[in-house]
């Protein structure tokens, strides 16, 4: 019956379960406290009226260790969904506790154990005694009592100031935790991202035990990348011997990325042990002489920072490195190799012949190969101001400035230029200062954290390696009401849609209407939410047993989790060096912005939504703020859109703003994913049929409009030769004149960039004093845009020229260039 999410079903559920809560059978009675834990989902108050919450605290001392588990479970679920501190464990209850430890089932210690990390001890010795009486679960047969029990054990040696005790304990943590890598691959992960966090708190409890890491040629690939991790966090001066040894097999294995992070982690040995790093080297070294593309690569980027790490100590092979340039194709890996030519360039007899031959390739370089390219040739003439060094600084310097769209590598050859021709010695002071020594903490995490996540030790939390609050959201699923369930009834009989307004907001649906009065409600489970006559005509309804979350009015089934929102980017920080006067962020300019109103209150009994379809993280979400001012609470909130061109759909239905109280507001970004059933036919069309269901004050709609600056995507550029070849098969373009005039040509790339519209070239058009600008984007399933830009600088009047395979997105994707320039 406590499954049953029906209001009118509690009036029958509480007096036979206040009888079943004190049964002689102790089977009835730890079921009877799962189905408090439920009751209080579907009422919280009623729970509380009744005294279900005094008499689980009261089972808490039973006799029968199977119903002390469970009251326990109860109320720590009781206490996760109202938040509020329903479970309170005193001395007495902590004796009841681990009294029944050793006599309930696995699960049921499970939760007794998880309970006792709540548990503020009052002394050493009140720690002393938990563990005493927790520490034989460390050799139970189930893998979550073992981790549960080495959190407890953890969280009390925090407490204890006995050195000798915790050495006694961490020797007996050991074996058990070792235990558990002799289970199946997906525990073996489990307890590895578990051990990770521990080692990193305490590492003299796996100190003696690394060869157990060591990885079986058997093992998957995932199992190896976290032993590889601990592997790295245990090694020391005593085992580093047998550490490097197994890292140097690794390295000549035949999976690449196992062969790459095997040559990162004997880097990362060499930063964090001093008196190891010869050592490593010498294995580098080793590698390299297998002439293994990828091992040499991996090889020379880890040099580099061991050479950050320890300055002026290892240069001697320097020669060995330069041997391999050839080699080096990607760009960390020719990045790492020009930053050391650069830093040790007076050292290197013919530095400025190796430079050079990277020049050669300057244009076609990433971004981060041109970036040190640049430093690396600055430090060069700074140590050895040859001719022919000066004709290298002055080609890079014209090609950053000149021949690129990158604004970093531009305004760094502009500071460049201006100190070595205004003061070469500050130039130097610059340029050739000390740099600060690295620390290996690539998988080190905070403090903070790390302590945070102690706690949740055998949770998701400590696989995911982040708190459990960042991706588990505690939204109560919503209760049907007998009015509801007629509602229902009445949904899938309607056939036809509610009228809408002028504004694009329709009448709300009352809540408690009676079955005859819904029967025009709107069909939500069908393509046309609204019944707009310009869409195509519906299919058959689906039944109700599959309308699952597109069932608004009946809602039940909804997903428990909701999406949380997201946190507001920080304002960017001056340039000092920007030259060209760069936009302000389009990030920071959207949030600065109002939200528009989308339901007024007079239509929304008091309820008044505002919200935009933005971009935020590379996905598309729609930023809703809510107000009440209605007379009551109103909660179970929930979203829905109609059929429309891009098959816009929210991920999770459930507004994430919770229970907003009168005279109220809160904010929620619901995340908005592509769902086929919900792409529209026809041509295309930026508006949005939105509805929304409230438990109190029924379903609202309203119209929206779709911009295209969510649709347009971060990583919608391409090369160049696929844009000719693209344009050439593509029919003919459609062309508009915008009334915009454009002074600077680079503002106007950053601006277009900003809204995900990627400028690919720039060329005077001859004969006729007009720039051209060849521009591309990707819409959100729509396809590749393809723009041409033609103007005057300063003069009014911009042509644009527009191409796809979808040309019914001109008029949109013309707008939002409208919208970038102005």
């Amino acid at each position: 019956m406590g499954c049953i999410r029906v209001d009118k079903i509690t009036e029958y559920l509480c007096d036979p379960l206040q009888r079943c809560l004190k049964d002689d059978d102790p089977y009835v009675r730890k079921t009877a406290a799962v189905c408090v834990a439920k009751l209080f989902d579907i009422n919280p108050e009623l729970v509380e009226d009744r005294g279900f919450l005094d008499m689980l605290r009261d089972m808490l001392s039973d006799a029968n260790p199977m119903v002390v588990a469970n009251a326990l479970a109860a109320l720590q679920e009781i206490q996760e969904i109202s938040g509020k501190e329903v479970l309170q464990i005193t001395s007495h209850t902590l004796f009841k506790l681990l009294a029944a430890l050793n006599e309930c089932t696995e699960w049921g210690q499970v939760f007794i154990l998880d309970s006792l990390i709540n548990y503020q001890v009052q002394d050493s010795k009140d720690a002393e005694k938990i563990v005493e009486r927790v520490l034989p679960r460390l050799q139970h047969v189930n893998s979550a009592v073992v981790l549960s029990a080495a959190k407890v054990v953890l969280r009390m040696m925090e407490e204890v100031r006995n050195d000798e005790l915790i050495k006694v304990w961490t020797r007996k943590m050991a074996p058990p935790l070792v235990t558990l890598l002799s289970a199946e691959p997906e525990v073996q992960y489990v307890a590895l991202r578990n051990i990770n966090l521990i080692v990193q708190r305490w590492p003299q409890i796996l100190a003696h035990e690394v060869k157990v890491f060591f990885c079986k040629y058997n093992d998957p690939i995932y199992v190896k990348m976290e032993k590889l991790e601990i592997m790295i966090k245990l090694a020391s001066e005593k085992n580093i011997d047998q550490v490097l040894l197994e890292f140097k097999e690794y390295a000549q294995e035949i999976d690449v990325d196992f062969v790459r992070k095997a040559v990162r982690a004997i880097g990362r040995c060499a930063v964090s042990l001093e008196k190891a790093a010869q050592r490593c080297i010498s294995v580098l070294l080793e590698l390299i002489q297998t002439k293994v593309n990828y091992v040499v690569q991996e090889a020379v980027i880890v040099i580099k920072d061991i050479f950050r790490r320890y300055p002026n100590q290892y240069e001697s092979i320097i020669a060995q490195l330069c041997e391999n340039l050839e080699s080096l194709d990607e760009p960390e890996a020719k990045a790492s190799m020009i930053w050391i030519i650069g830093e040790y360039a007076e050292r290197i007899d013919n530095a400025d012949e190796l430079l050079e031959t990277f020049l050669e390739t300057f244009p076609e370089e990433t971004s981060m190969v041109q970036l040190q390219l640049l430093t690396a040739t600055v430090k060069l003439f700074l140590k050895k101001p040859t001719d022919s060094v000066q004709r290298m600084i002055q080609l890079v310097l014209s090609c950053a400035t000149n021949e690129t769209d990158n604004p970093d590598l531009r305004d760094r050859a502009y500071v460049y230029w201006r100190l070595l021709s205004t003061d070469p010695e500050a130039a130097k002071d610059v340029v050739l200062t000390s740099k600060p020594v690295i620390s290996d903490d690539a998988a080190t995490l905070e403090p903070g954290l790390l302590k945070i996540l102690m706690e949740q030790i055998s949770t998701l939390a400590s696989v995911y390696q982040k708190p459990a609050d960042t991706f588990v959201s505690r939204q109560r699923l919503a209760v049907q009401t007998v009015d509801n369930v007629g509602a229902l009834d009445a949904v899938e009989l309607a056939a036809s849609s509610a009228p809408v307004s002028d504004n694009g907001v329709s009448a709300a649906v009352p809540a408690a209407a009676p079955v005859a009065a819904a029967a025009p409600a709107v069909d939500l489970l069908g393509d046309d939410l609204l019944g707009d006559s310009s869409t195509a005509a519906a299919p058959a309804q689906p039944p109700a047993s599959a309308a699952g979350l597109d069932d608004l009015l009946g809602g039940l089934s909804v997903s428990a989790a909701a999406a949380a929102p997201a946190p507001a980017p920080p304002p960017a920080a001056a340039d000092p060096f920007d030259m060209f006067g760069a936009a302000p962020s389009p990030v920071a300019t959207a949030a600065a912005a109002s939200l528009p109103v989308l339901l007024s209150g007079e239509k929304g009994k008091g309820l008044t939504v505002s919200g935009k379809l933005r971009r935020s993280n590379g996905r598309i979400v729609y930023q809703l703020s809510i107000a009440n001012a209605s007379a009551g609470a109103v909660d179970g909130f929930m979203l829905q859109v109609n059929n429309n061109s891009f098959g816009l759909a929210p991920a999770d239905q459930v507004v994430a703003v919770g229970s907003l109280a009168p005279g109220t507001s809160n904010t929620a970004q619901v995340v908005m994913t592509y769902n086929p059933a919900k792409h529209g036919q026809g041509s295309v069309s930026t508006r949005l049929q939105v509805a929304m269901r409230t438990n109190q004050l029924g379903v609202f709609y309203w119209d929206d409009t779709i911009p295209m600056s969510a649709l347009l995507e971060e990583h919608g550029t391409i090369d160049g030769q696929t844009f000719l070849n693209t344009w050439r098969t593509l029919p003919q373009e459609v062309t508009q004149r915008l009334d915009t005039t454009i002074s600077d040509i680079e503002a106007a790339k950053a601006k277009l960039q900003a809204s995900n519209i990627f400028v690919l070239a720039h060329r005077p058009v001859p004969g006729t004093g007009q720039d051209a600008l060849y521009a591309t984007g990707r819409v959100f399933q729509a396809g590749q845009v393809l723009l041409e830009l033609r103007l005057v600088r300063g003069t009014p009047g911009v042509d644009v020229a527009f191409k796809s395979e979808r040309q019914d997105l001109a008029d949109a994707v013309i707008g939002a260039v409208r919208s970038s320039l102005s």
